[in-house]
């Protein structure tokens, strides 16, 4: 049909407003959103007219389908809650850590009131906003200072500005990274002025290399946490303790980039990665992320040595790192359950996820398709799976998990978008043309969620 009477055909915004569907629509969405959704689709629809792309009959069906995908697709384009059933705990599109429940208080208490933030009571005058942390992170790793910047790469950044800014940074062609978002370990070296020496080969580097590499010019010696990889066989690599005395030989700082950062042992739950304490006691300065292994809100956390800690304190691109009062309150208040190991496994979603007990697991298991089976339309199979930590964390470790293998006529394609449309999205995954459902990632007050999902599906 020629495009002059296609155009002439199309409704206006006004026509389109006094559609059937629109009290329906408006259950969900206001008027304002509608209209900018019909606008939308007009001029979608009249560009596609004018360029000879149009393939559709224009009428009613037509304008209802397209206004609907807009106001749909924008619902779920809004940063909301969604339930996390891939398996995968710390999951960085997701998120990463949820907080505890004690974290999450805290933070809408500290966010709906002004604070002390950087007010002293005791001495009625300015006070250090970093000082509660700092306190917090030597009572629980022996760390004389700390402070805090709003994710780990600004905390690593922060660190090469300030101690290594036309110096260079001797540090291991095996740790030569590259993390999420092309986070370049060489380049963030260069990038914050620092000089980069790269010594050993990405198998084996020894104590010899480091001893080697050292001379006038040497601002200090790096170890970064090799995240989402791990090597294995015929390697080696100095730990933290031997390159502590190599460095403080030559009054050198040694500093470690962490990663995820693990607050207490969690080697009798076959999980085996050094601790903040034991890297604290090697290292001048580490460096570790808020939202992982810790379980907090989103931060870079650096402790160390005092008098590094006060020079990174005075360097200027600090203020453009630091985090608000809300990001402290809820790191404030997951720092404290840690005080109780036993209590903060409990607490603390990561650390409850991660450690959860083959019992736990099948109770969940049991009860989630219990409940599919009987208040839905599906029926559901449990069957065993492997799932990883994420976050670059324990990159080498499977984590045995249980799965709810939704049974449906409906393509495993299609169930899966549907489930992520639904008015409280169920992110899942696709395995072998069967939707899963990972109990492990779950938690049991989002099973009625779930099971909301599921009929909203088949009604």
């Amino acid at each position: 049909m020629d495009s002059k009477i296609l155009l002439r055909k199309l409704p206006s915004v006004n026509d389109l407003l006094n559609l059937d569907k629109i009290e329906f629509w408006n259950q969900n969405h206001d008027l304002v959103e509608i209209k900018s959704a019909i606008t939308q689709v007009l001029n979608e629809t009249r560009r596609s007219i004018l360029t000879n792309e149009f393939q559709n009959d224009i009428d009613i069906p037509y304008f209802e389908n397209a206004i609907e995908k807009i106001l749909r697709d924008n619902r779920v384009s809004e940063l909301q809650p969604v339930v996390n059933a891939t398996g995968v705990i710390l999951h960085t599109n997701l998120g990463r850590a949820k907080l505890a429940i004690e974290a999450q208080e805290s933070l809408a208490l500290m966010s709906g009131h002004s604070t002390n933030l950087e007010y002293d009571i005791t001495q009625g005058k300015r006070g250090d906003r970093y000082k509660v942390i700092g306190k917090l992170i030597h009572e629980l790793t022996g760390a004389e200072d700390a402070i805090v910047v709003n994710n780990n790469a600004a905390a690593v950044m922060l660190v090469l500005s300030t101690l290594f800014n036309g110096k260079e940074v001797i540090i291991s062609r095996g740790q030569l990274v590259e993390i999420g978002g092309s986070f370049r370990v060489p380049d963030i070296i260069t990038s914050t002025g620092g000089v980069l020496k790269e010594i050993g080969t990405t198998n084996k580097t020894h104590i010899k290399d480091y001893e080697e590499a050292i001379n006038e010019d040497t601002g200090g010696i790096l170890l970064v946490h090799t995240s989402n990889y791990k090597l294995i066989g015929f390697t080696e690599t100095p730990n933290s303790n031997e390159l502590a005395k190599i460095a403080h030989k030559n009054d050198l700082p040694l500093v470690n980039d962490l990663g995820s950062g693990l607050m207490i042992d969690l080697n009798s739950y076959g999980l085996s990665e050094p601790t903040i304490k034991q890297e604290v006691e090697n290292c001048d300065l580490v460096m570790f992320s808020g939202d992982k292994l810790l379980g907090g809100p989103q931060a870079g956390i650096i402790a160390g040595k005092k008098k590094y800690i006060d020079k990174l304190k005075h360097n200027q691109l600090l203020r453009a790192l630091r985090v608000d009062k809300a990001t402290l309150a809820a790191l404030v208040a997951t720092l404290k359950l840690y005080r109780d190991p036993k209590k903060a496994i409990k607490k603390i979603p990561v650390l409850r996820d991660l450690t959860i007990s083959k019992a736990e697991l099948q109770y969940k298991a049991d009860t989630l398709k219990d409940r599919i089976d009987s208040d839905t339309n599906f029926s559901a199979e449990v069957i065993n799976g492997t799932t990883v930590v994420g976050g670059g964390a324990f990159p080498d470790v499977k984590l045995p998990t249980l799965l709810i293998d939704l049974k449906s006529n409906i393509s495993a394609t299609k169930l899966n978008e549907l489930l992520a449309y639904a008015k409280y999205p169920i992110i899942a995954r696709i395995s072998h043309e069967n939707v899963l459902l990972d109990i492990r990632t779950i938690d049991e007050s989002e099973f009625e969620k779930v099971i909301s999902a599921l009929n909203e599906i088949k009604n």
